[in-house]
């Protein structure tokens, strides 16, 4: 039902996610979906072409525009790394843009040179600092993201347990670099189907005006908050760990 449901309604644009749930008791028996469009304006399209038509079924679907936003917070949440690459893709297309690597740091015992030694010993941090760059030559847009990934390894002693962990922090540090570049990058979709760019740069952030070698330099930073990379947790399998990586990021409607 869902791989139906994401064919009648991906045909008028990228779709965040597609759910589909049995009626309660006292409605009887069927379906009803939940279907998420990136753009508030392709699914406004999606409903007046669907509504009371018989999509892949016998009887007719109706189809309605959700207004009440209940269990949905105000602030709208950073996508991860992967849709952001959906969306790249389908707007600026496979060659419209680029990203690379700038810099991937292991910070980790930073924060242990005045900690404990003993709870030090028993149990280890590995940290890691990413700065990625992303480039949309057709437009002339250039942005940088910085992300940090901390997980604890349980059993510091095990080398697996140690590199699997190393390995994952890496992924989730380059995911999350990935999508901070690509908040700085506004996407405006008008009605002809063409594309344009703007860059939303704000003075506070430094990293799109820092020279490589500066960018290279930020494992000096020894305090960085957390809270600004609460993202959407990543889907690790589908992330490469190269030195080419691709991305967009911006709030479902």
């Amino acid at each position: 039902l869902q791989h139906s449901l994401f064919s009648a309604f991906s045909r008028f644009g990228p779709l965040y996610s597609v759910r589909a749930h049995r009626n309660a008791a006292v409605a009887g028996p069927g379906y009803y979906a939940i279907v998420k469009f990136y753009s508030a304006g392709d699914a406004s399209r999606a409903q007046r072409a669907c509504n009371g038509q018989r999509l892949f079924q016998k009887s007719p679907l109706k189809v309605c525009i959700c207004t009440k936003q209940k269990g949905f917070q105000q602030q709208a949440l950073a996508l991860n790394s992967n849709k952001c690459q959906e969306l790249a893709n389908h707007y600026l297309g496979f060659n419209g843009w680029s990203s690379r690597i700038v810099t991937l740091q292991n910070i980790s015992g930073f924060d242990d040179e005045n900690g404990d030694q003993a709870e030090t010993v028993q149990k280890r941090s590995v940290k890691y600092l990413c700065a990625v760059e992303v480039t949309l030559p057709s437009h002339g847009v250039r942005t940088r993201g910085v992300a940090l990934s901390e997980a604890d390894v349980e059993h510091p002693e095990d080398p697996l347990e140690f590199v699997t962990a190393s390995r994952r922090v890496q992924k989730l540090a380059v995911g999350k670099a990935l999508s901070r570049a690509f908040q700085k990058i506004l996407l405006v979709v008008l009605e002809n189907g063409k594309v344009a760019v703007e860059y939303n740069y704000t003075p506070e952030e430094l990293t799109d005006s820092l020279a490589e070698e500066e960018l290279k330099g930020l494992v000096q930073v020894n305090e960085l908050s957390l809270e600004h990379f609460d993202l959407e947790e990543e889907v690790l399998s589908d992330l490469s760990f190269d030195d080419e990586l691709p991305g967009w990021e911006m709030p479902p409607n």
